[in-house]
């Protein structure tokens, strides 16, 4: 990938707890030097070092970035900024002319400094790849085609952030049911398929295809066109805590489909052509998400604010705060692979998207979407945007 970047000196730390100790003190010197963790490293550098960061719609950006403002005032301090320090900044956004790209690029450049992530070998460049909000057709009761049930959360779903018991399990979640006091991994994949909660009213609505559901799953939320054309809108409301893995990848293991020719739409056709071994394969990935009926503007991500089509980014939460703007340089997928440039904001994130530098970018609602998502499998880099210190504003 074209650009450059600049390294100083990395400090290495055991924690986040004490990357965070760190950031406290350079919050008040300047320049900031280099900050990394076991999993992680943020690299300062200048706007200059952004491919294409003069050529983008910066005001699109400051719009979607609004979103995330309630929630970066809340941020505890971290090596990317504090709750302090995001009001400052957010304050400051709500003056600038949402009209003008060129406002809105200015405003970027004198309350941020860019911090590009690397993994903890220093290897920039990671995986992109892309979701969409999907469109299935459902029924509110079971009847005819429509026998594949979307579930509501069971209420014996429990759900454990176990860096509230260990600050070094910060990020990490578990989920489970309690049995004898104990608490057990809760029911799979295969199991629910099976028909293990049947019967406790918990069917939010019924589609009519297996793999849609399956697909609904991975992307966290979606549309259900009912019979008489009513648009139910569902979202992510929890998961049965299995870890999930790629049934792209089982075929691609199994020789079913090769690497270079895999996508979503790969998946889909094996799936339609292979039935008995499709309901088998999917049972691969042991992870179930249940979900909730929305309203108003969606989809919600993680962020539990609307996402918007193009700037909306999932990354992985368990290493980085949701609601930051994000400098992403990647390619689109096709003969000609085009660069993808653009000024994203972080507020989402996915069962499938693990590691430091790795990127789900949501292209919105609609069969382009879906065919952009679904071929995208791409090279990249980002870089988070932090608020500068309150002096050099």
């Amino acid at each position: 990938m074209p650009g450059s970047h600049r390294r100083t000196a990395p400090a290495t730390f055991r924690s986040l707890a004490a990357v965070a100790a760190l950031a406290a003190v350079l919050a008040g010197c300047a320049p900031r030097e280099e900050v990394s963790d076991d999993e992680a490293r943020f690299t300062p550098a200048s706007f200059a070092d952004l491919p294409g960061w003069a050529g983008d719609d910066h005001a699109a950006a400051l719009a979607a970035f609004a979103i995330s403002c309630p929630r970066l005032t809340r941020m505890p301090p971290g090596p990317l900024g504090g709750a302090a320090d995001w009001k400052r900044v957010c304050d400051a956004a709500a003056s600038v002319d949402p009209s003008s790209p060129q406002a809105a690029r200015a405003y970027f450049e004198r309350h941020f400094e860019p911090l590009q992530v690397s993994a903890a070998d220093g290897d920039v460049e990671g995986l992109i790849t892309g979701y969409y909000e999907p469109e299935l057709n459902g029924s509110l009761e079971r009847s005819g085609l429509y026998t594949v049930p979307l579930y509501r959360r069971p209420p014996d779903l429990v759900a454990v952030d176990l860096g509230r018991f260990d600050e070094e399990l910060k990020g990490k979640r578990i989920a489970g049911r309690v049995i004898g006091g104990r608490l057990v991994p809760y029911h799979d994949r295969a199991g629910i398929d099976r028909g293990v909660l049947q019967g406790r009213d918990l069917e939010l609505v019924w589609v009519d295809s297996a793999a849609d559901a399956f697909f609904l799953h991975i992307q966290g939320s979606g549309r259900v066109r009912l019979r008489d054309g009513t648009i139910v809108r569902v979202g992510y409301a929890g998961t049965n805590g299995h870890p999930y893995s790629s049934i792209g990848r089982e075929l691609i293991d199994r020789g079913e489909v090769p690497r270079e020719e895999m996508s979503m739409q790969a998946i889909r056709k094996w799936l339609a052509a292979h039935p008995a071994d499709g309901a088998k394969l999917m049972r691969t990935n042991k992870s179930y998400v249940f979900f909730r009926e929305l309203e108003g503007p969606g989809p919600l991500g993680a962020l539990g604010a609307p996402l918007t089509p193009g700037r909306s980014l999932a990354i992985d939460r368990r290493r980085f705060p949701l609601g930051m703007p994000v400098w992403l340089a990647t390619v689109l997928p096709g003969d000609a692979a085009q660069p993808f440039r653009r000024l994203m904001v972080a507020q989402d994130t996915g069962g499938a998207i693990r590691g430091s530098v790795r990127a789900d970018i949501f292209w919105g609602p609609g069969s382009e979407a879906a065919a952009r998502a679904g071929a995208m499998q791409s090279p990249g880099r980002y870089w988070f945007l932090r608020p500068r210190p309150a002096a050099a504003n």
